[in-house]
């Protein structure tokens, strides 16, 4: 009561002087049950205590099939927007073909859950279509906006004392995540670009969400303490993500939708986000509860939460990234809350045979809807066939019968890199899509086998010989290297 009675005190004193102003409010952060009776998400002394709330929030997909990542960024864009962040300050990264896709069965709606409000309206289109690249989201960061090319020149304008959030939501592998273009995008250059970001001095605190499969292994052995840096994945650097409001889960998604509605721990943090007032919530206590909700240790499904870097920070509150929601403002915590686990989900790499399988499954017989839904059926089926077959078979040709199968599949103690040297890594991809088309989603599985390679001494060159024996030919189809790209 001292206290409180003191900073008002104080605050009567020295109105309107803003050095005095961020004094009082840097201890209405360390008393965040106090805070929320002083002050409100939005006022213009709360924005001063924290400097500027940026995000960045990215899709890296693209195709109905992975429905939900453009609805989890554009639900963690609503989220933001009702806890005080502005526009100016929220930088979109999506594909944007899911709203207007001819099988969204609600023209123009996005939904994140199964009984969930639009969550696309009014979502800022920075960067939409060929702009989602690499290249724009590291420049986004960085605040470089003479390295965009596209999008609406957005960027992370920020100063020493703001606060940044980043979100990132796809599919991806051992050491990479993917883009709906090429190339895609690797641990050690995101790691390069959070140290160059931290090297510029133009934030306070950064707070990184990533749901990807094998995402421990972005930050694992790489991100090094001390760049005021807080990260949580959504799984570790070994096991699969999963897919959540699923066909055939429940709860299921409405009837007419083919698609997973959303992703398990990216609807976890935001569901819990959506109902707490945020000043009373630290990043620590999200953890342990979208931890708990995402493993769903009595099922046969579900990740392990990991977080790196400054686990220090995680002590702070969720306010100082994400705002709150005044609606929430007499929220209290608790451990427990109503958000329970679905009573299954979809391993991430399996979501588009589920699309395409429910597709067929309801499509009429003899439709040309059926046919469709079976042609892309078998088409991915057969690219993963062919991808690991390949896979195997370079193993053996580089290593041996009985040895190739075992480098295939060793894992590095944890605390260490995926693999020593990441060019090599990057030439390695690329040579195997060479020969053999790309990888795909589905293929980015195989990055850990392609660092052991790389681990093991293996040359660009040899390589090469053995991509060319696998692969005689580059299979012909949509997933052809010839058509997407190469993923390094």
């Amino acid at each position: 009561m001292k206290i409180t009675i003191a900073v008002v005190l104080l605050s009567l004193l020295c109105t309107g002087r803003v050095s005095c102003r961020r004094n009082i409010h840097e201890d209405f952060i360390e008393l965040p049950s106090e805070s929320s009776k002083f002050f409100h998400a939005g006022d213009d002394i709360a924005d001063d205590s924290v400097g500027t709330r940026w995000a960045v929030l990215i899709a890296g997909s693209n195709g109905y099939w992975n429905y939900r990542h453009q609805a989890d960024v554009c639900h963690a864009y609503q989220l933001l927007k009702k806890g005080g962040l502005k526009d100016e300050n929220i930088i979109v990264f999506m594909y944007d073909d899911i709203a207007f896709n001819i099988e969204n069965p609600r023209p123009g709606i996005i939904i994140n859950s199964p009984n969930g409000a639009d969550v696309y309206d009014g979502v800022p289109k920075d960067y939409t279509g060929e702009d989602v690249t690499v290249n724009n989201f590291f420049a986004a960061i960085l605040g470089n906006k003479t390295a965009l090319t596209g999008g609406s020149g957005k960027v992370v304008d920020s100063g020493p004392n703001d606060h940044i959030f980043i979100y990132y939501t796809d599919h991806g592998g051992p050491g990479v995540l993917g883009m709906p273009t090429s190339p895609y995008l690797y641990a050690d250059d995101l790691i390069d670009v959070l140290k160059q970001k931290h090297a510029s001095r133009t934030y306070k605190r950064l707070v990184f969400y990533l749901e990807a499969c094998e995402s421990g292994s972005i930050f694992e052995g790489l991100l090094p303490e001390g760049l005021n840096i807080y990260a949580t994945t959504a799984s570790n650097a070994e096991e699969s993500s999963w897919g959540t409001y699923c066909p055939g889960e429940y709860p299921s998604p409405p009837p007419e939708y083919e698609t997973c509605l959303g992703d398990l721990y990216s609807v976890a943090w935001m569901e819990d986000s959506d109902v707490h007032n945020l000043q009373t919530e630290s990043l620590h206590q999200q953890y342990e509860l979208v931890k708990s909700r995402t493993a769903n240790e009595n099922s046969a499904y579900g990740s392990h939460v990991m977080q790196y870097g400054d686990i220090g920070q995680s002590k702070e509150s969720l306010f100082l990234y994400m705002g709150t929601n005044p609606a929430n403002d007499n929220y209290s915590f608790v451990d427990e809350n109503s958000l329970r686990p679905s009573s299954k989900a979809v391993n991430q790499r399996d979501a588009d045979l589920l699309h395409f399988w429910d597709k067929f499954r309801k499509a009429p017989e003899g439709s040309s809807r059926k046919v469709e839904a079976q042609k892309q059926f078998v088409e991915v089926m057969s690219h993963r066939m062919h991808i690991d077959q390949s896979m195997k078979l370079i193993g053996k040709l580089l290593f041996g019968i009985t040895r190739g199968s075992e480098v295939l599949s060793t894992v590095r103690p944890a605390g260490q890199p995926l693999v020593d040297d990441w060019k090599c890594l990057k030439s390695l991809v690329r040579t195997f899509e060479s020969h053999c088309g790309s990888l795909s989603q589905y293929g980015m599985k195989h990055m850990r086998s392609l660092a052991n390679f790389c681990n093991a001494g293996i040359k660009t060159e040899h390589m090469a010989e053995a991509s060319a024996q696998a692969c005689p030919n580059i299979p012909p189809g949509a997933w052809s290297s010839l058509h997407r790209g190469f993923s390094a």
